[in-house]
């Protein structure tokens, strides 16, 4: 039994002096060291400029027309009459030549002028009297100025309400030239 040890024991001891005598792993390679706080920094973008990189370019503005601007003596664009006439009220003469010295000076300015009735009278009749309406701010314009190439009339008599109605308010609102640019 002895000589059945002795050959194992040969092995065994072989076996934990080849593997104990293996060389051991080569170190790693030495790792960069990591970046300072002042590194990091200058890498990162600051949350400021991710924003603006991620928004996109605003619109530029566009400066509010004097027409749309309810500031404006030139917003209102309406000219009311009294009943069953064509005559301009003071306070519509005023609008007009505002109006007219807008018209003036811009060139590529026109304007339809166009006149309303209320629903009494005949539809002949209030497209006629809608048409002398346009017609006398047509020429209040033209007097103030206004080349009368930058000026065309249409009537619309009755047909065209801003207040739907039979009322005396309804009526006076219905009375009118607009100016539509």
């Amino acid at each position: 039994m002895n000589r059945c040890l002795f050959p194992v024991a040969a092995l065994s001891l072989t076996a934990v002096v080849v593997t104990g005598c293996a060389t051991s792993p080569p170190p790693p390679p030495p790792q960069p060291a990591p970046p300072s706080a002042a590194e990091l920094d200058a890498l990162t973008p600051s949350v400021q400029e991710e924003i603006v990189l991620e928004r996109p370019a605003p619109e530029p503005i566009q400066p509010l027309s004097p027409l749309d601007d309810p500031n404006s003596p030139l917003y209102n664009k309406v000219v009311y009459f009294d009943y069953d006439t064509a005559e301009i009220r003071p306070e519509g003469a005023d609008l007009l030549r505002t109006h007219a010295g807008y018209i003036y000076r811009t060139p590529g300015a026109r304007v339809t002028l166009e006149g309303h009735t209320d629903e009494r009278g005949t539809r002949g009749y209030n497209l006629a009297l809608g048409d002398r309406r346009a017609d006398a701010v047509q020429r209040f314009l033209v007097a103030e100025g206004v080349p009368a190439e930058k000026l065309s009339r249409l009537s619309y008599g009755e047909e065209r309400p801003a207040e739907p109605g039979s009322s005396e308010r309804a009526w006076s609102r219905n009375r009118r030239v607009e100016l539509v640019y």
